[in-house]
């Protein structure tokens, strides 16, 4: 994972196969082009930029590409903003006197904690940037009770997910989380290539999933912000609920994740069961340590 230069060298060539001479506005000759997407020396022309630095670059070199450069292959190669950020990404991780990132927080600010609990009508909790999850309110542990019920340490739900044969029953679009969390793991592990942990968790995922391979090898990247979350919860049965990721700007690299459903669905009513479940939960836990 730390190899930047096969890293860059396969993440650029696999966007360049992925653009037709068409969507570039190129015309094409005939059917029997013997490569995929765009040519070498069309990306180099599109980008302002002589074929022989292009060829460069797409050799794993980023070092010293400005920004004008990298804007410009963004722009010919089609990237959505997830693949902008993990080129521009890639070129800081291959430049001269590059400095090594803190390590991902494993905990949270007892503060932090406050907000999570003051958050009492909606699920919510806290990951960094490797998908462990660091801290959660009441509803929160409920709803991914099957992630915390995992033995694995830590919490992290790209592991249950390709791991955990209870994942499959849990996420209902079971395809679409799988094919989302590697694309976000590998957008972060562009950001943190050095990461001791991240590098363990894609070594232990790679040795133990061959769909988890397979997602890997895409080098697809994306973004997780809002949208819909499909879940099959063993209590309370089906839910669809709307997602809000937010970036903790005192905490960086730590997101919080916020549930909610439209007051009156069914899932609104799901999560008030929820709750309640949670509460006795709580309660017989306590008794049983007393």
């Amino acid at each position: 994972m730390t190899d930047t230069r096969a890293e860059i060298r396969e993440f650029l060539s696999s966007r360049r196969a992925r653009v037709t001479p068409e969507q570039a506005g190129l015309p094409s000759y005939g059917s029997n082009r013997r490569v995929a997407g765009l040519r070498r020396e069309k990306v180099a022309m599109l980008s302002g930029v002589s074929v022989d630095y292009y060829v460069r670059l797409e050799r794993g070199n980023l070092s010293g590409a400005s920004e004008s450069v990298l804007d410009a292959l963004a722009r010919t190669l089609r990237l959505t903003d997830a693949e902008r950020e993990h080129l521009f990404n890639l070129a800081r991780t291959a430049g001269p006197g590059r400095t090594r990132r803190e390590r991902p927080s494993m905990s949270v600010r007892p503060a932090v904690q406050q907000v999570l609990d003051a958050v009492s009508d909606a699920p919510a909790w806290v990951r960094n940037g490797r998908h462990d999850i660091l801290a959660a309110n009441r509803l929160g542990r409920a709803l991914y009770s099957p992630v915390f019920d995992d033995p694995r340490r830590p919490v992290n739900t790209t592991r249950f997910t390709y791991l955990n044969p209870a994942a499959r029953e849990f996420w209902r679009d079971y395809d679409q989380i799988a094919n989302d969390a590697a694309a976000m793991l590998r957008l972060e592990a562009g950001r943190n290539p050095h990461d001791p942990g991240l590098i363990q968790l894609v070594g232990e995922l790679s040795t133990q999933s061959e769909l988890f391979r397979q997602r890997w090898a895409s080098r697809d990247v994306m973004h997780h912000r809002s949208g819909l979350k499909r879940i099959h919860h063993p209590v309370v049965g089906d839910l669809d609920l709307n997602y809000e990721s937010m970036e903790l700007p005192s905490e960086p690299g730590l997101v919080m994740n916020v549930y909610t459903a439209p007051i009156g669905s069914p899932t609104a009513d799901a999560l008030k069961v929820l709750a309640s479940w949670a509460v006795t939960q709580e309660t017989a836990f306590t008794e049983r340590q007393s």
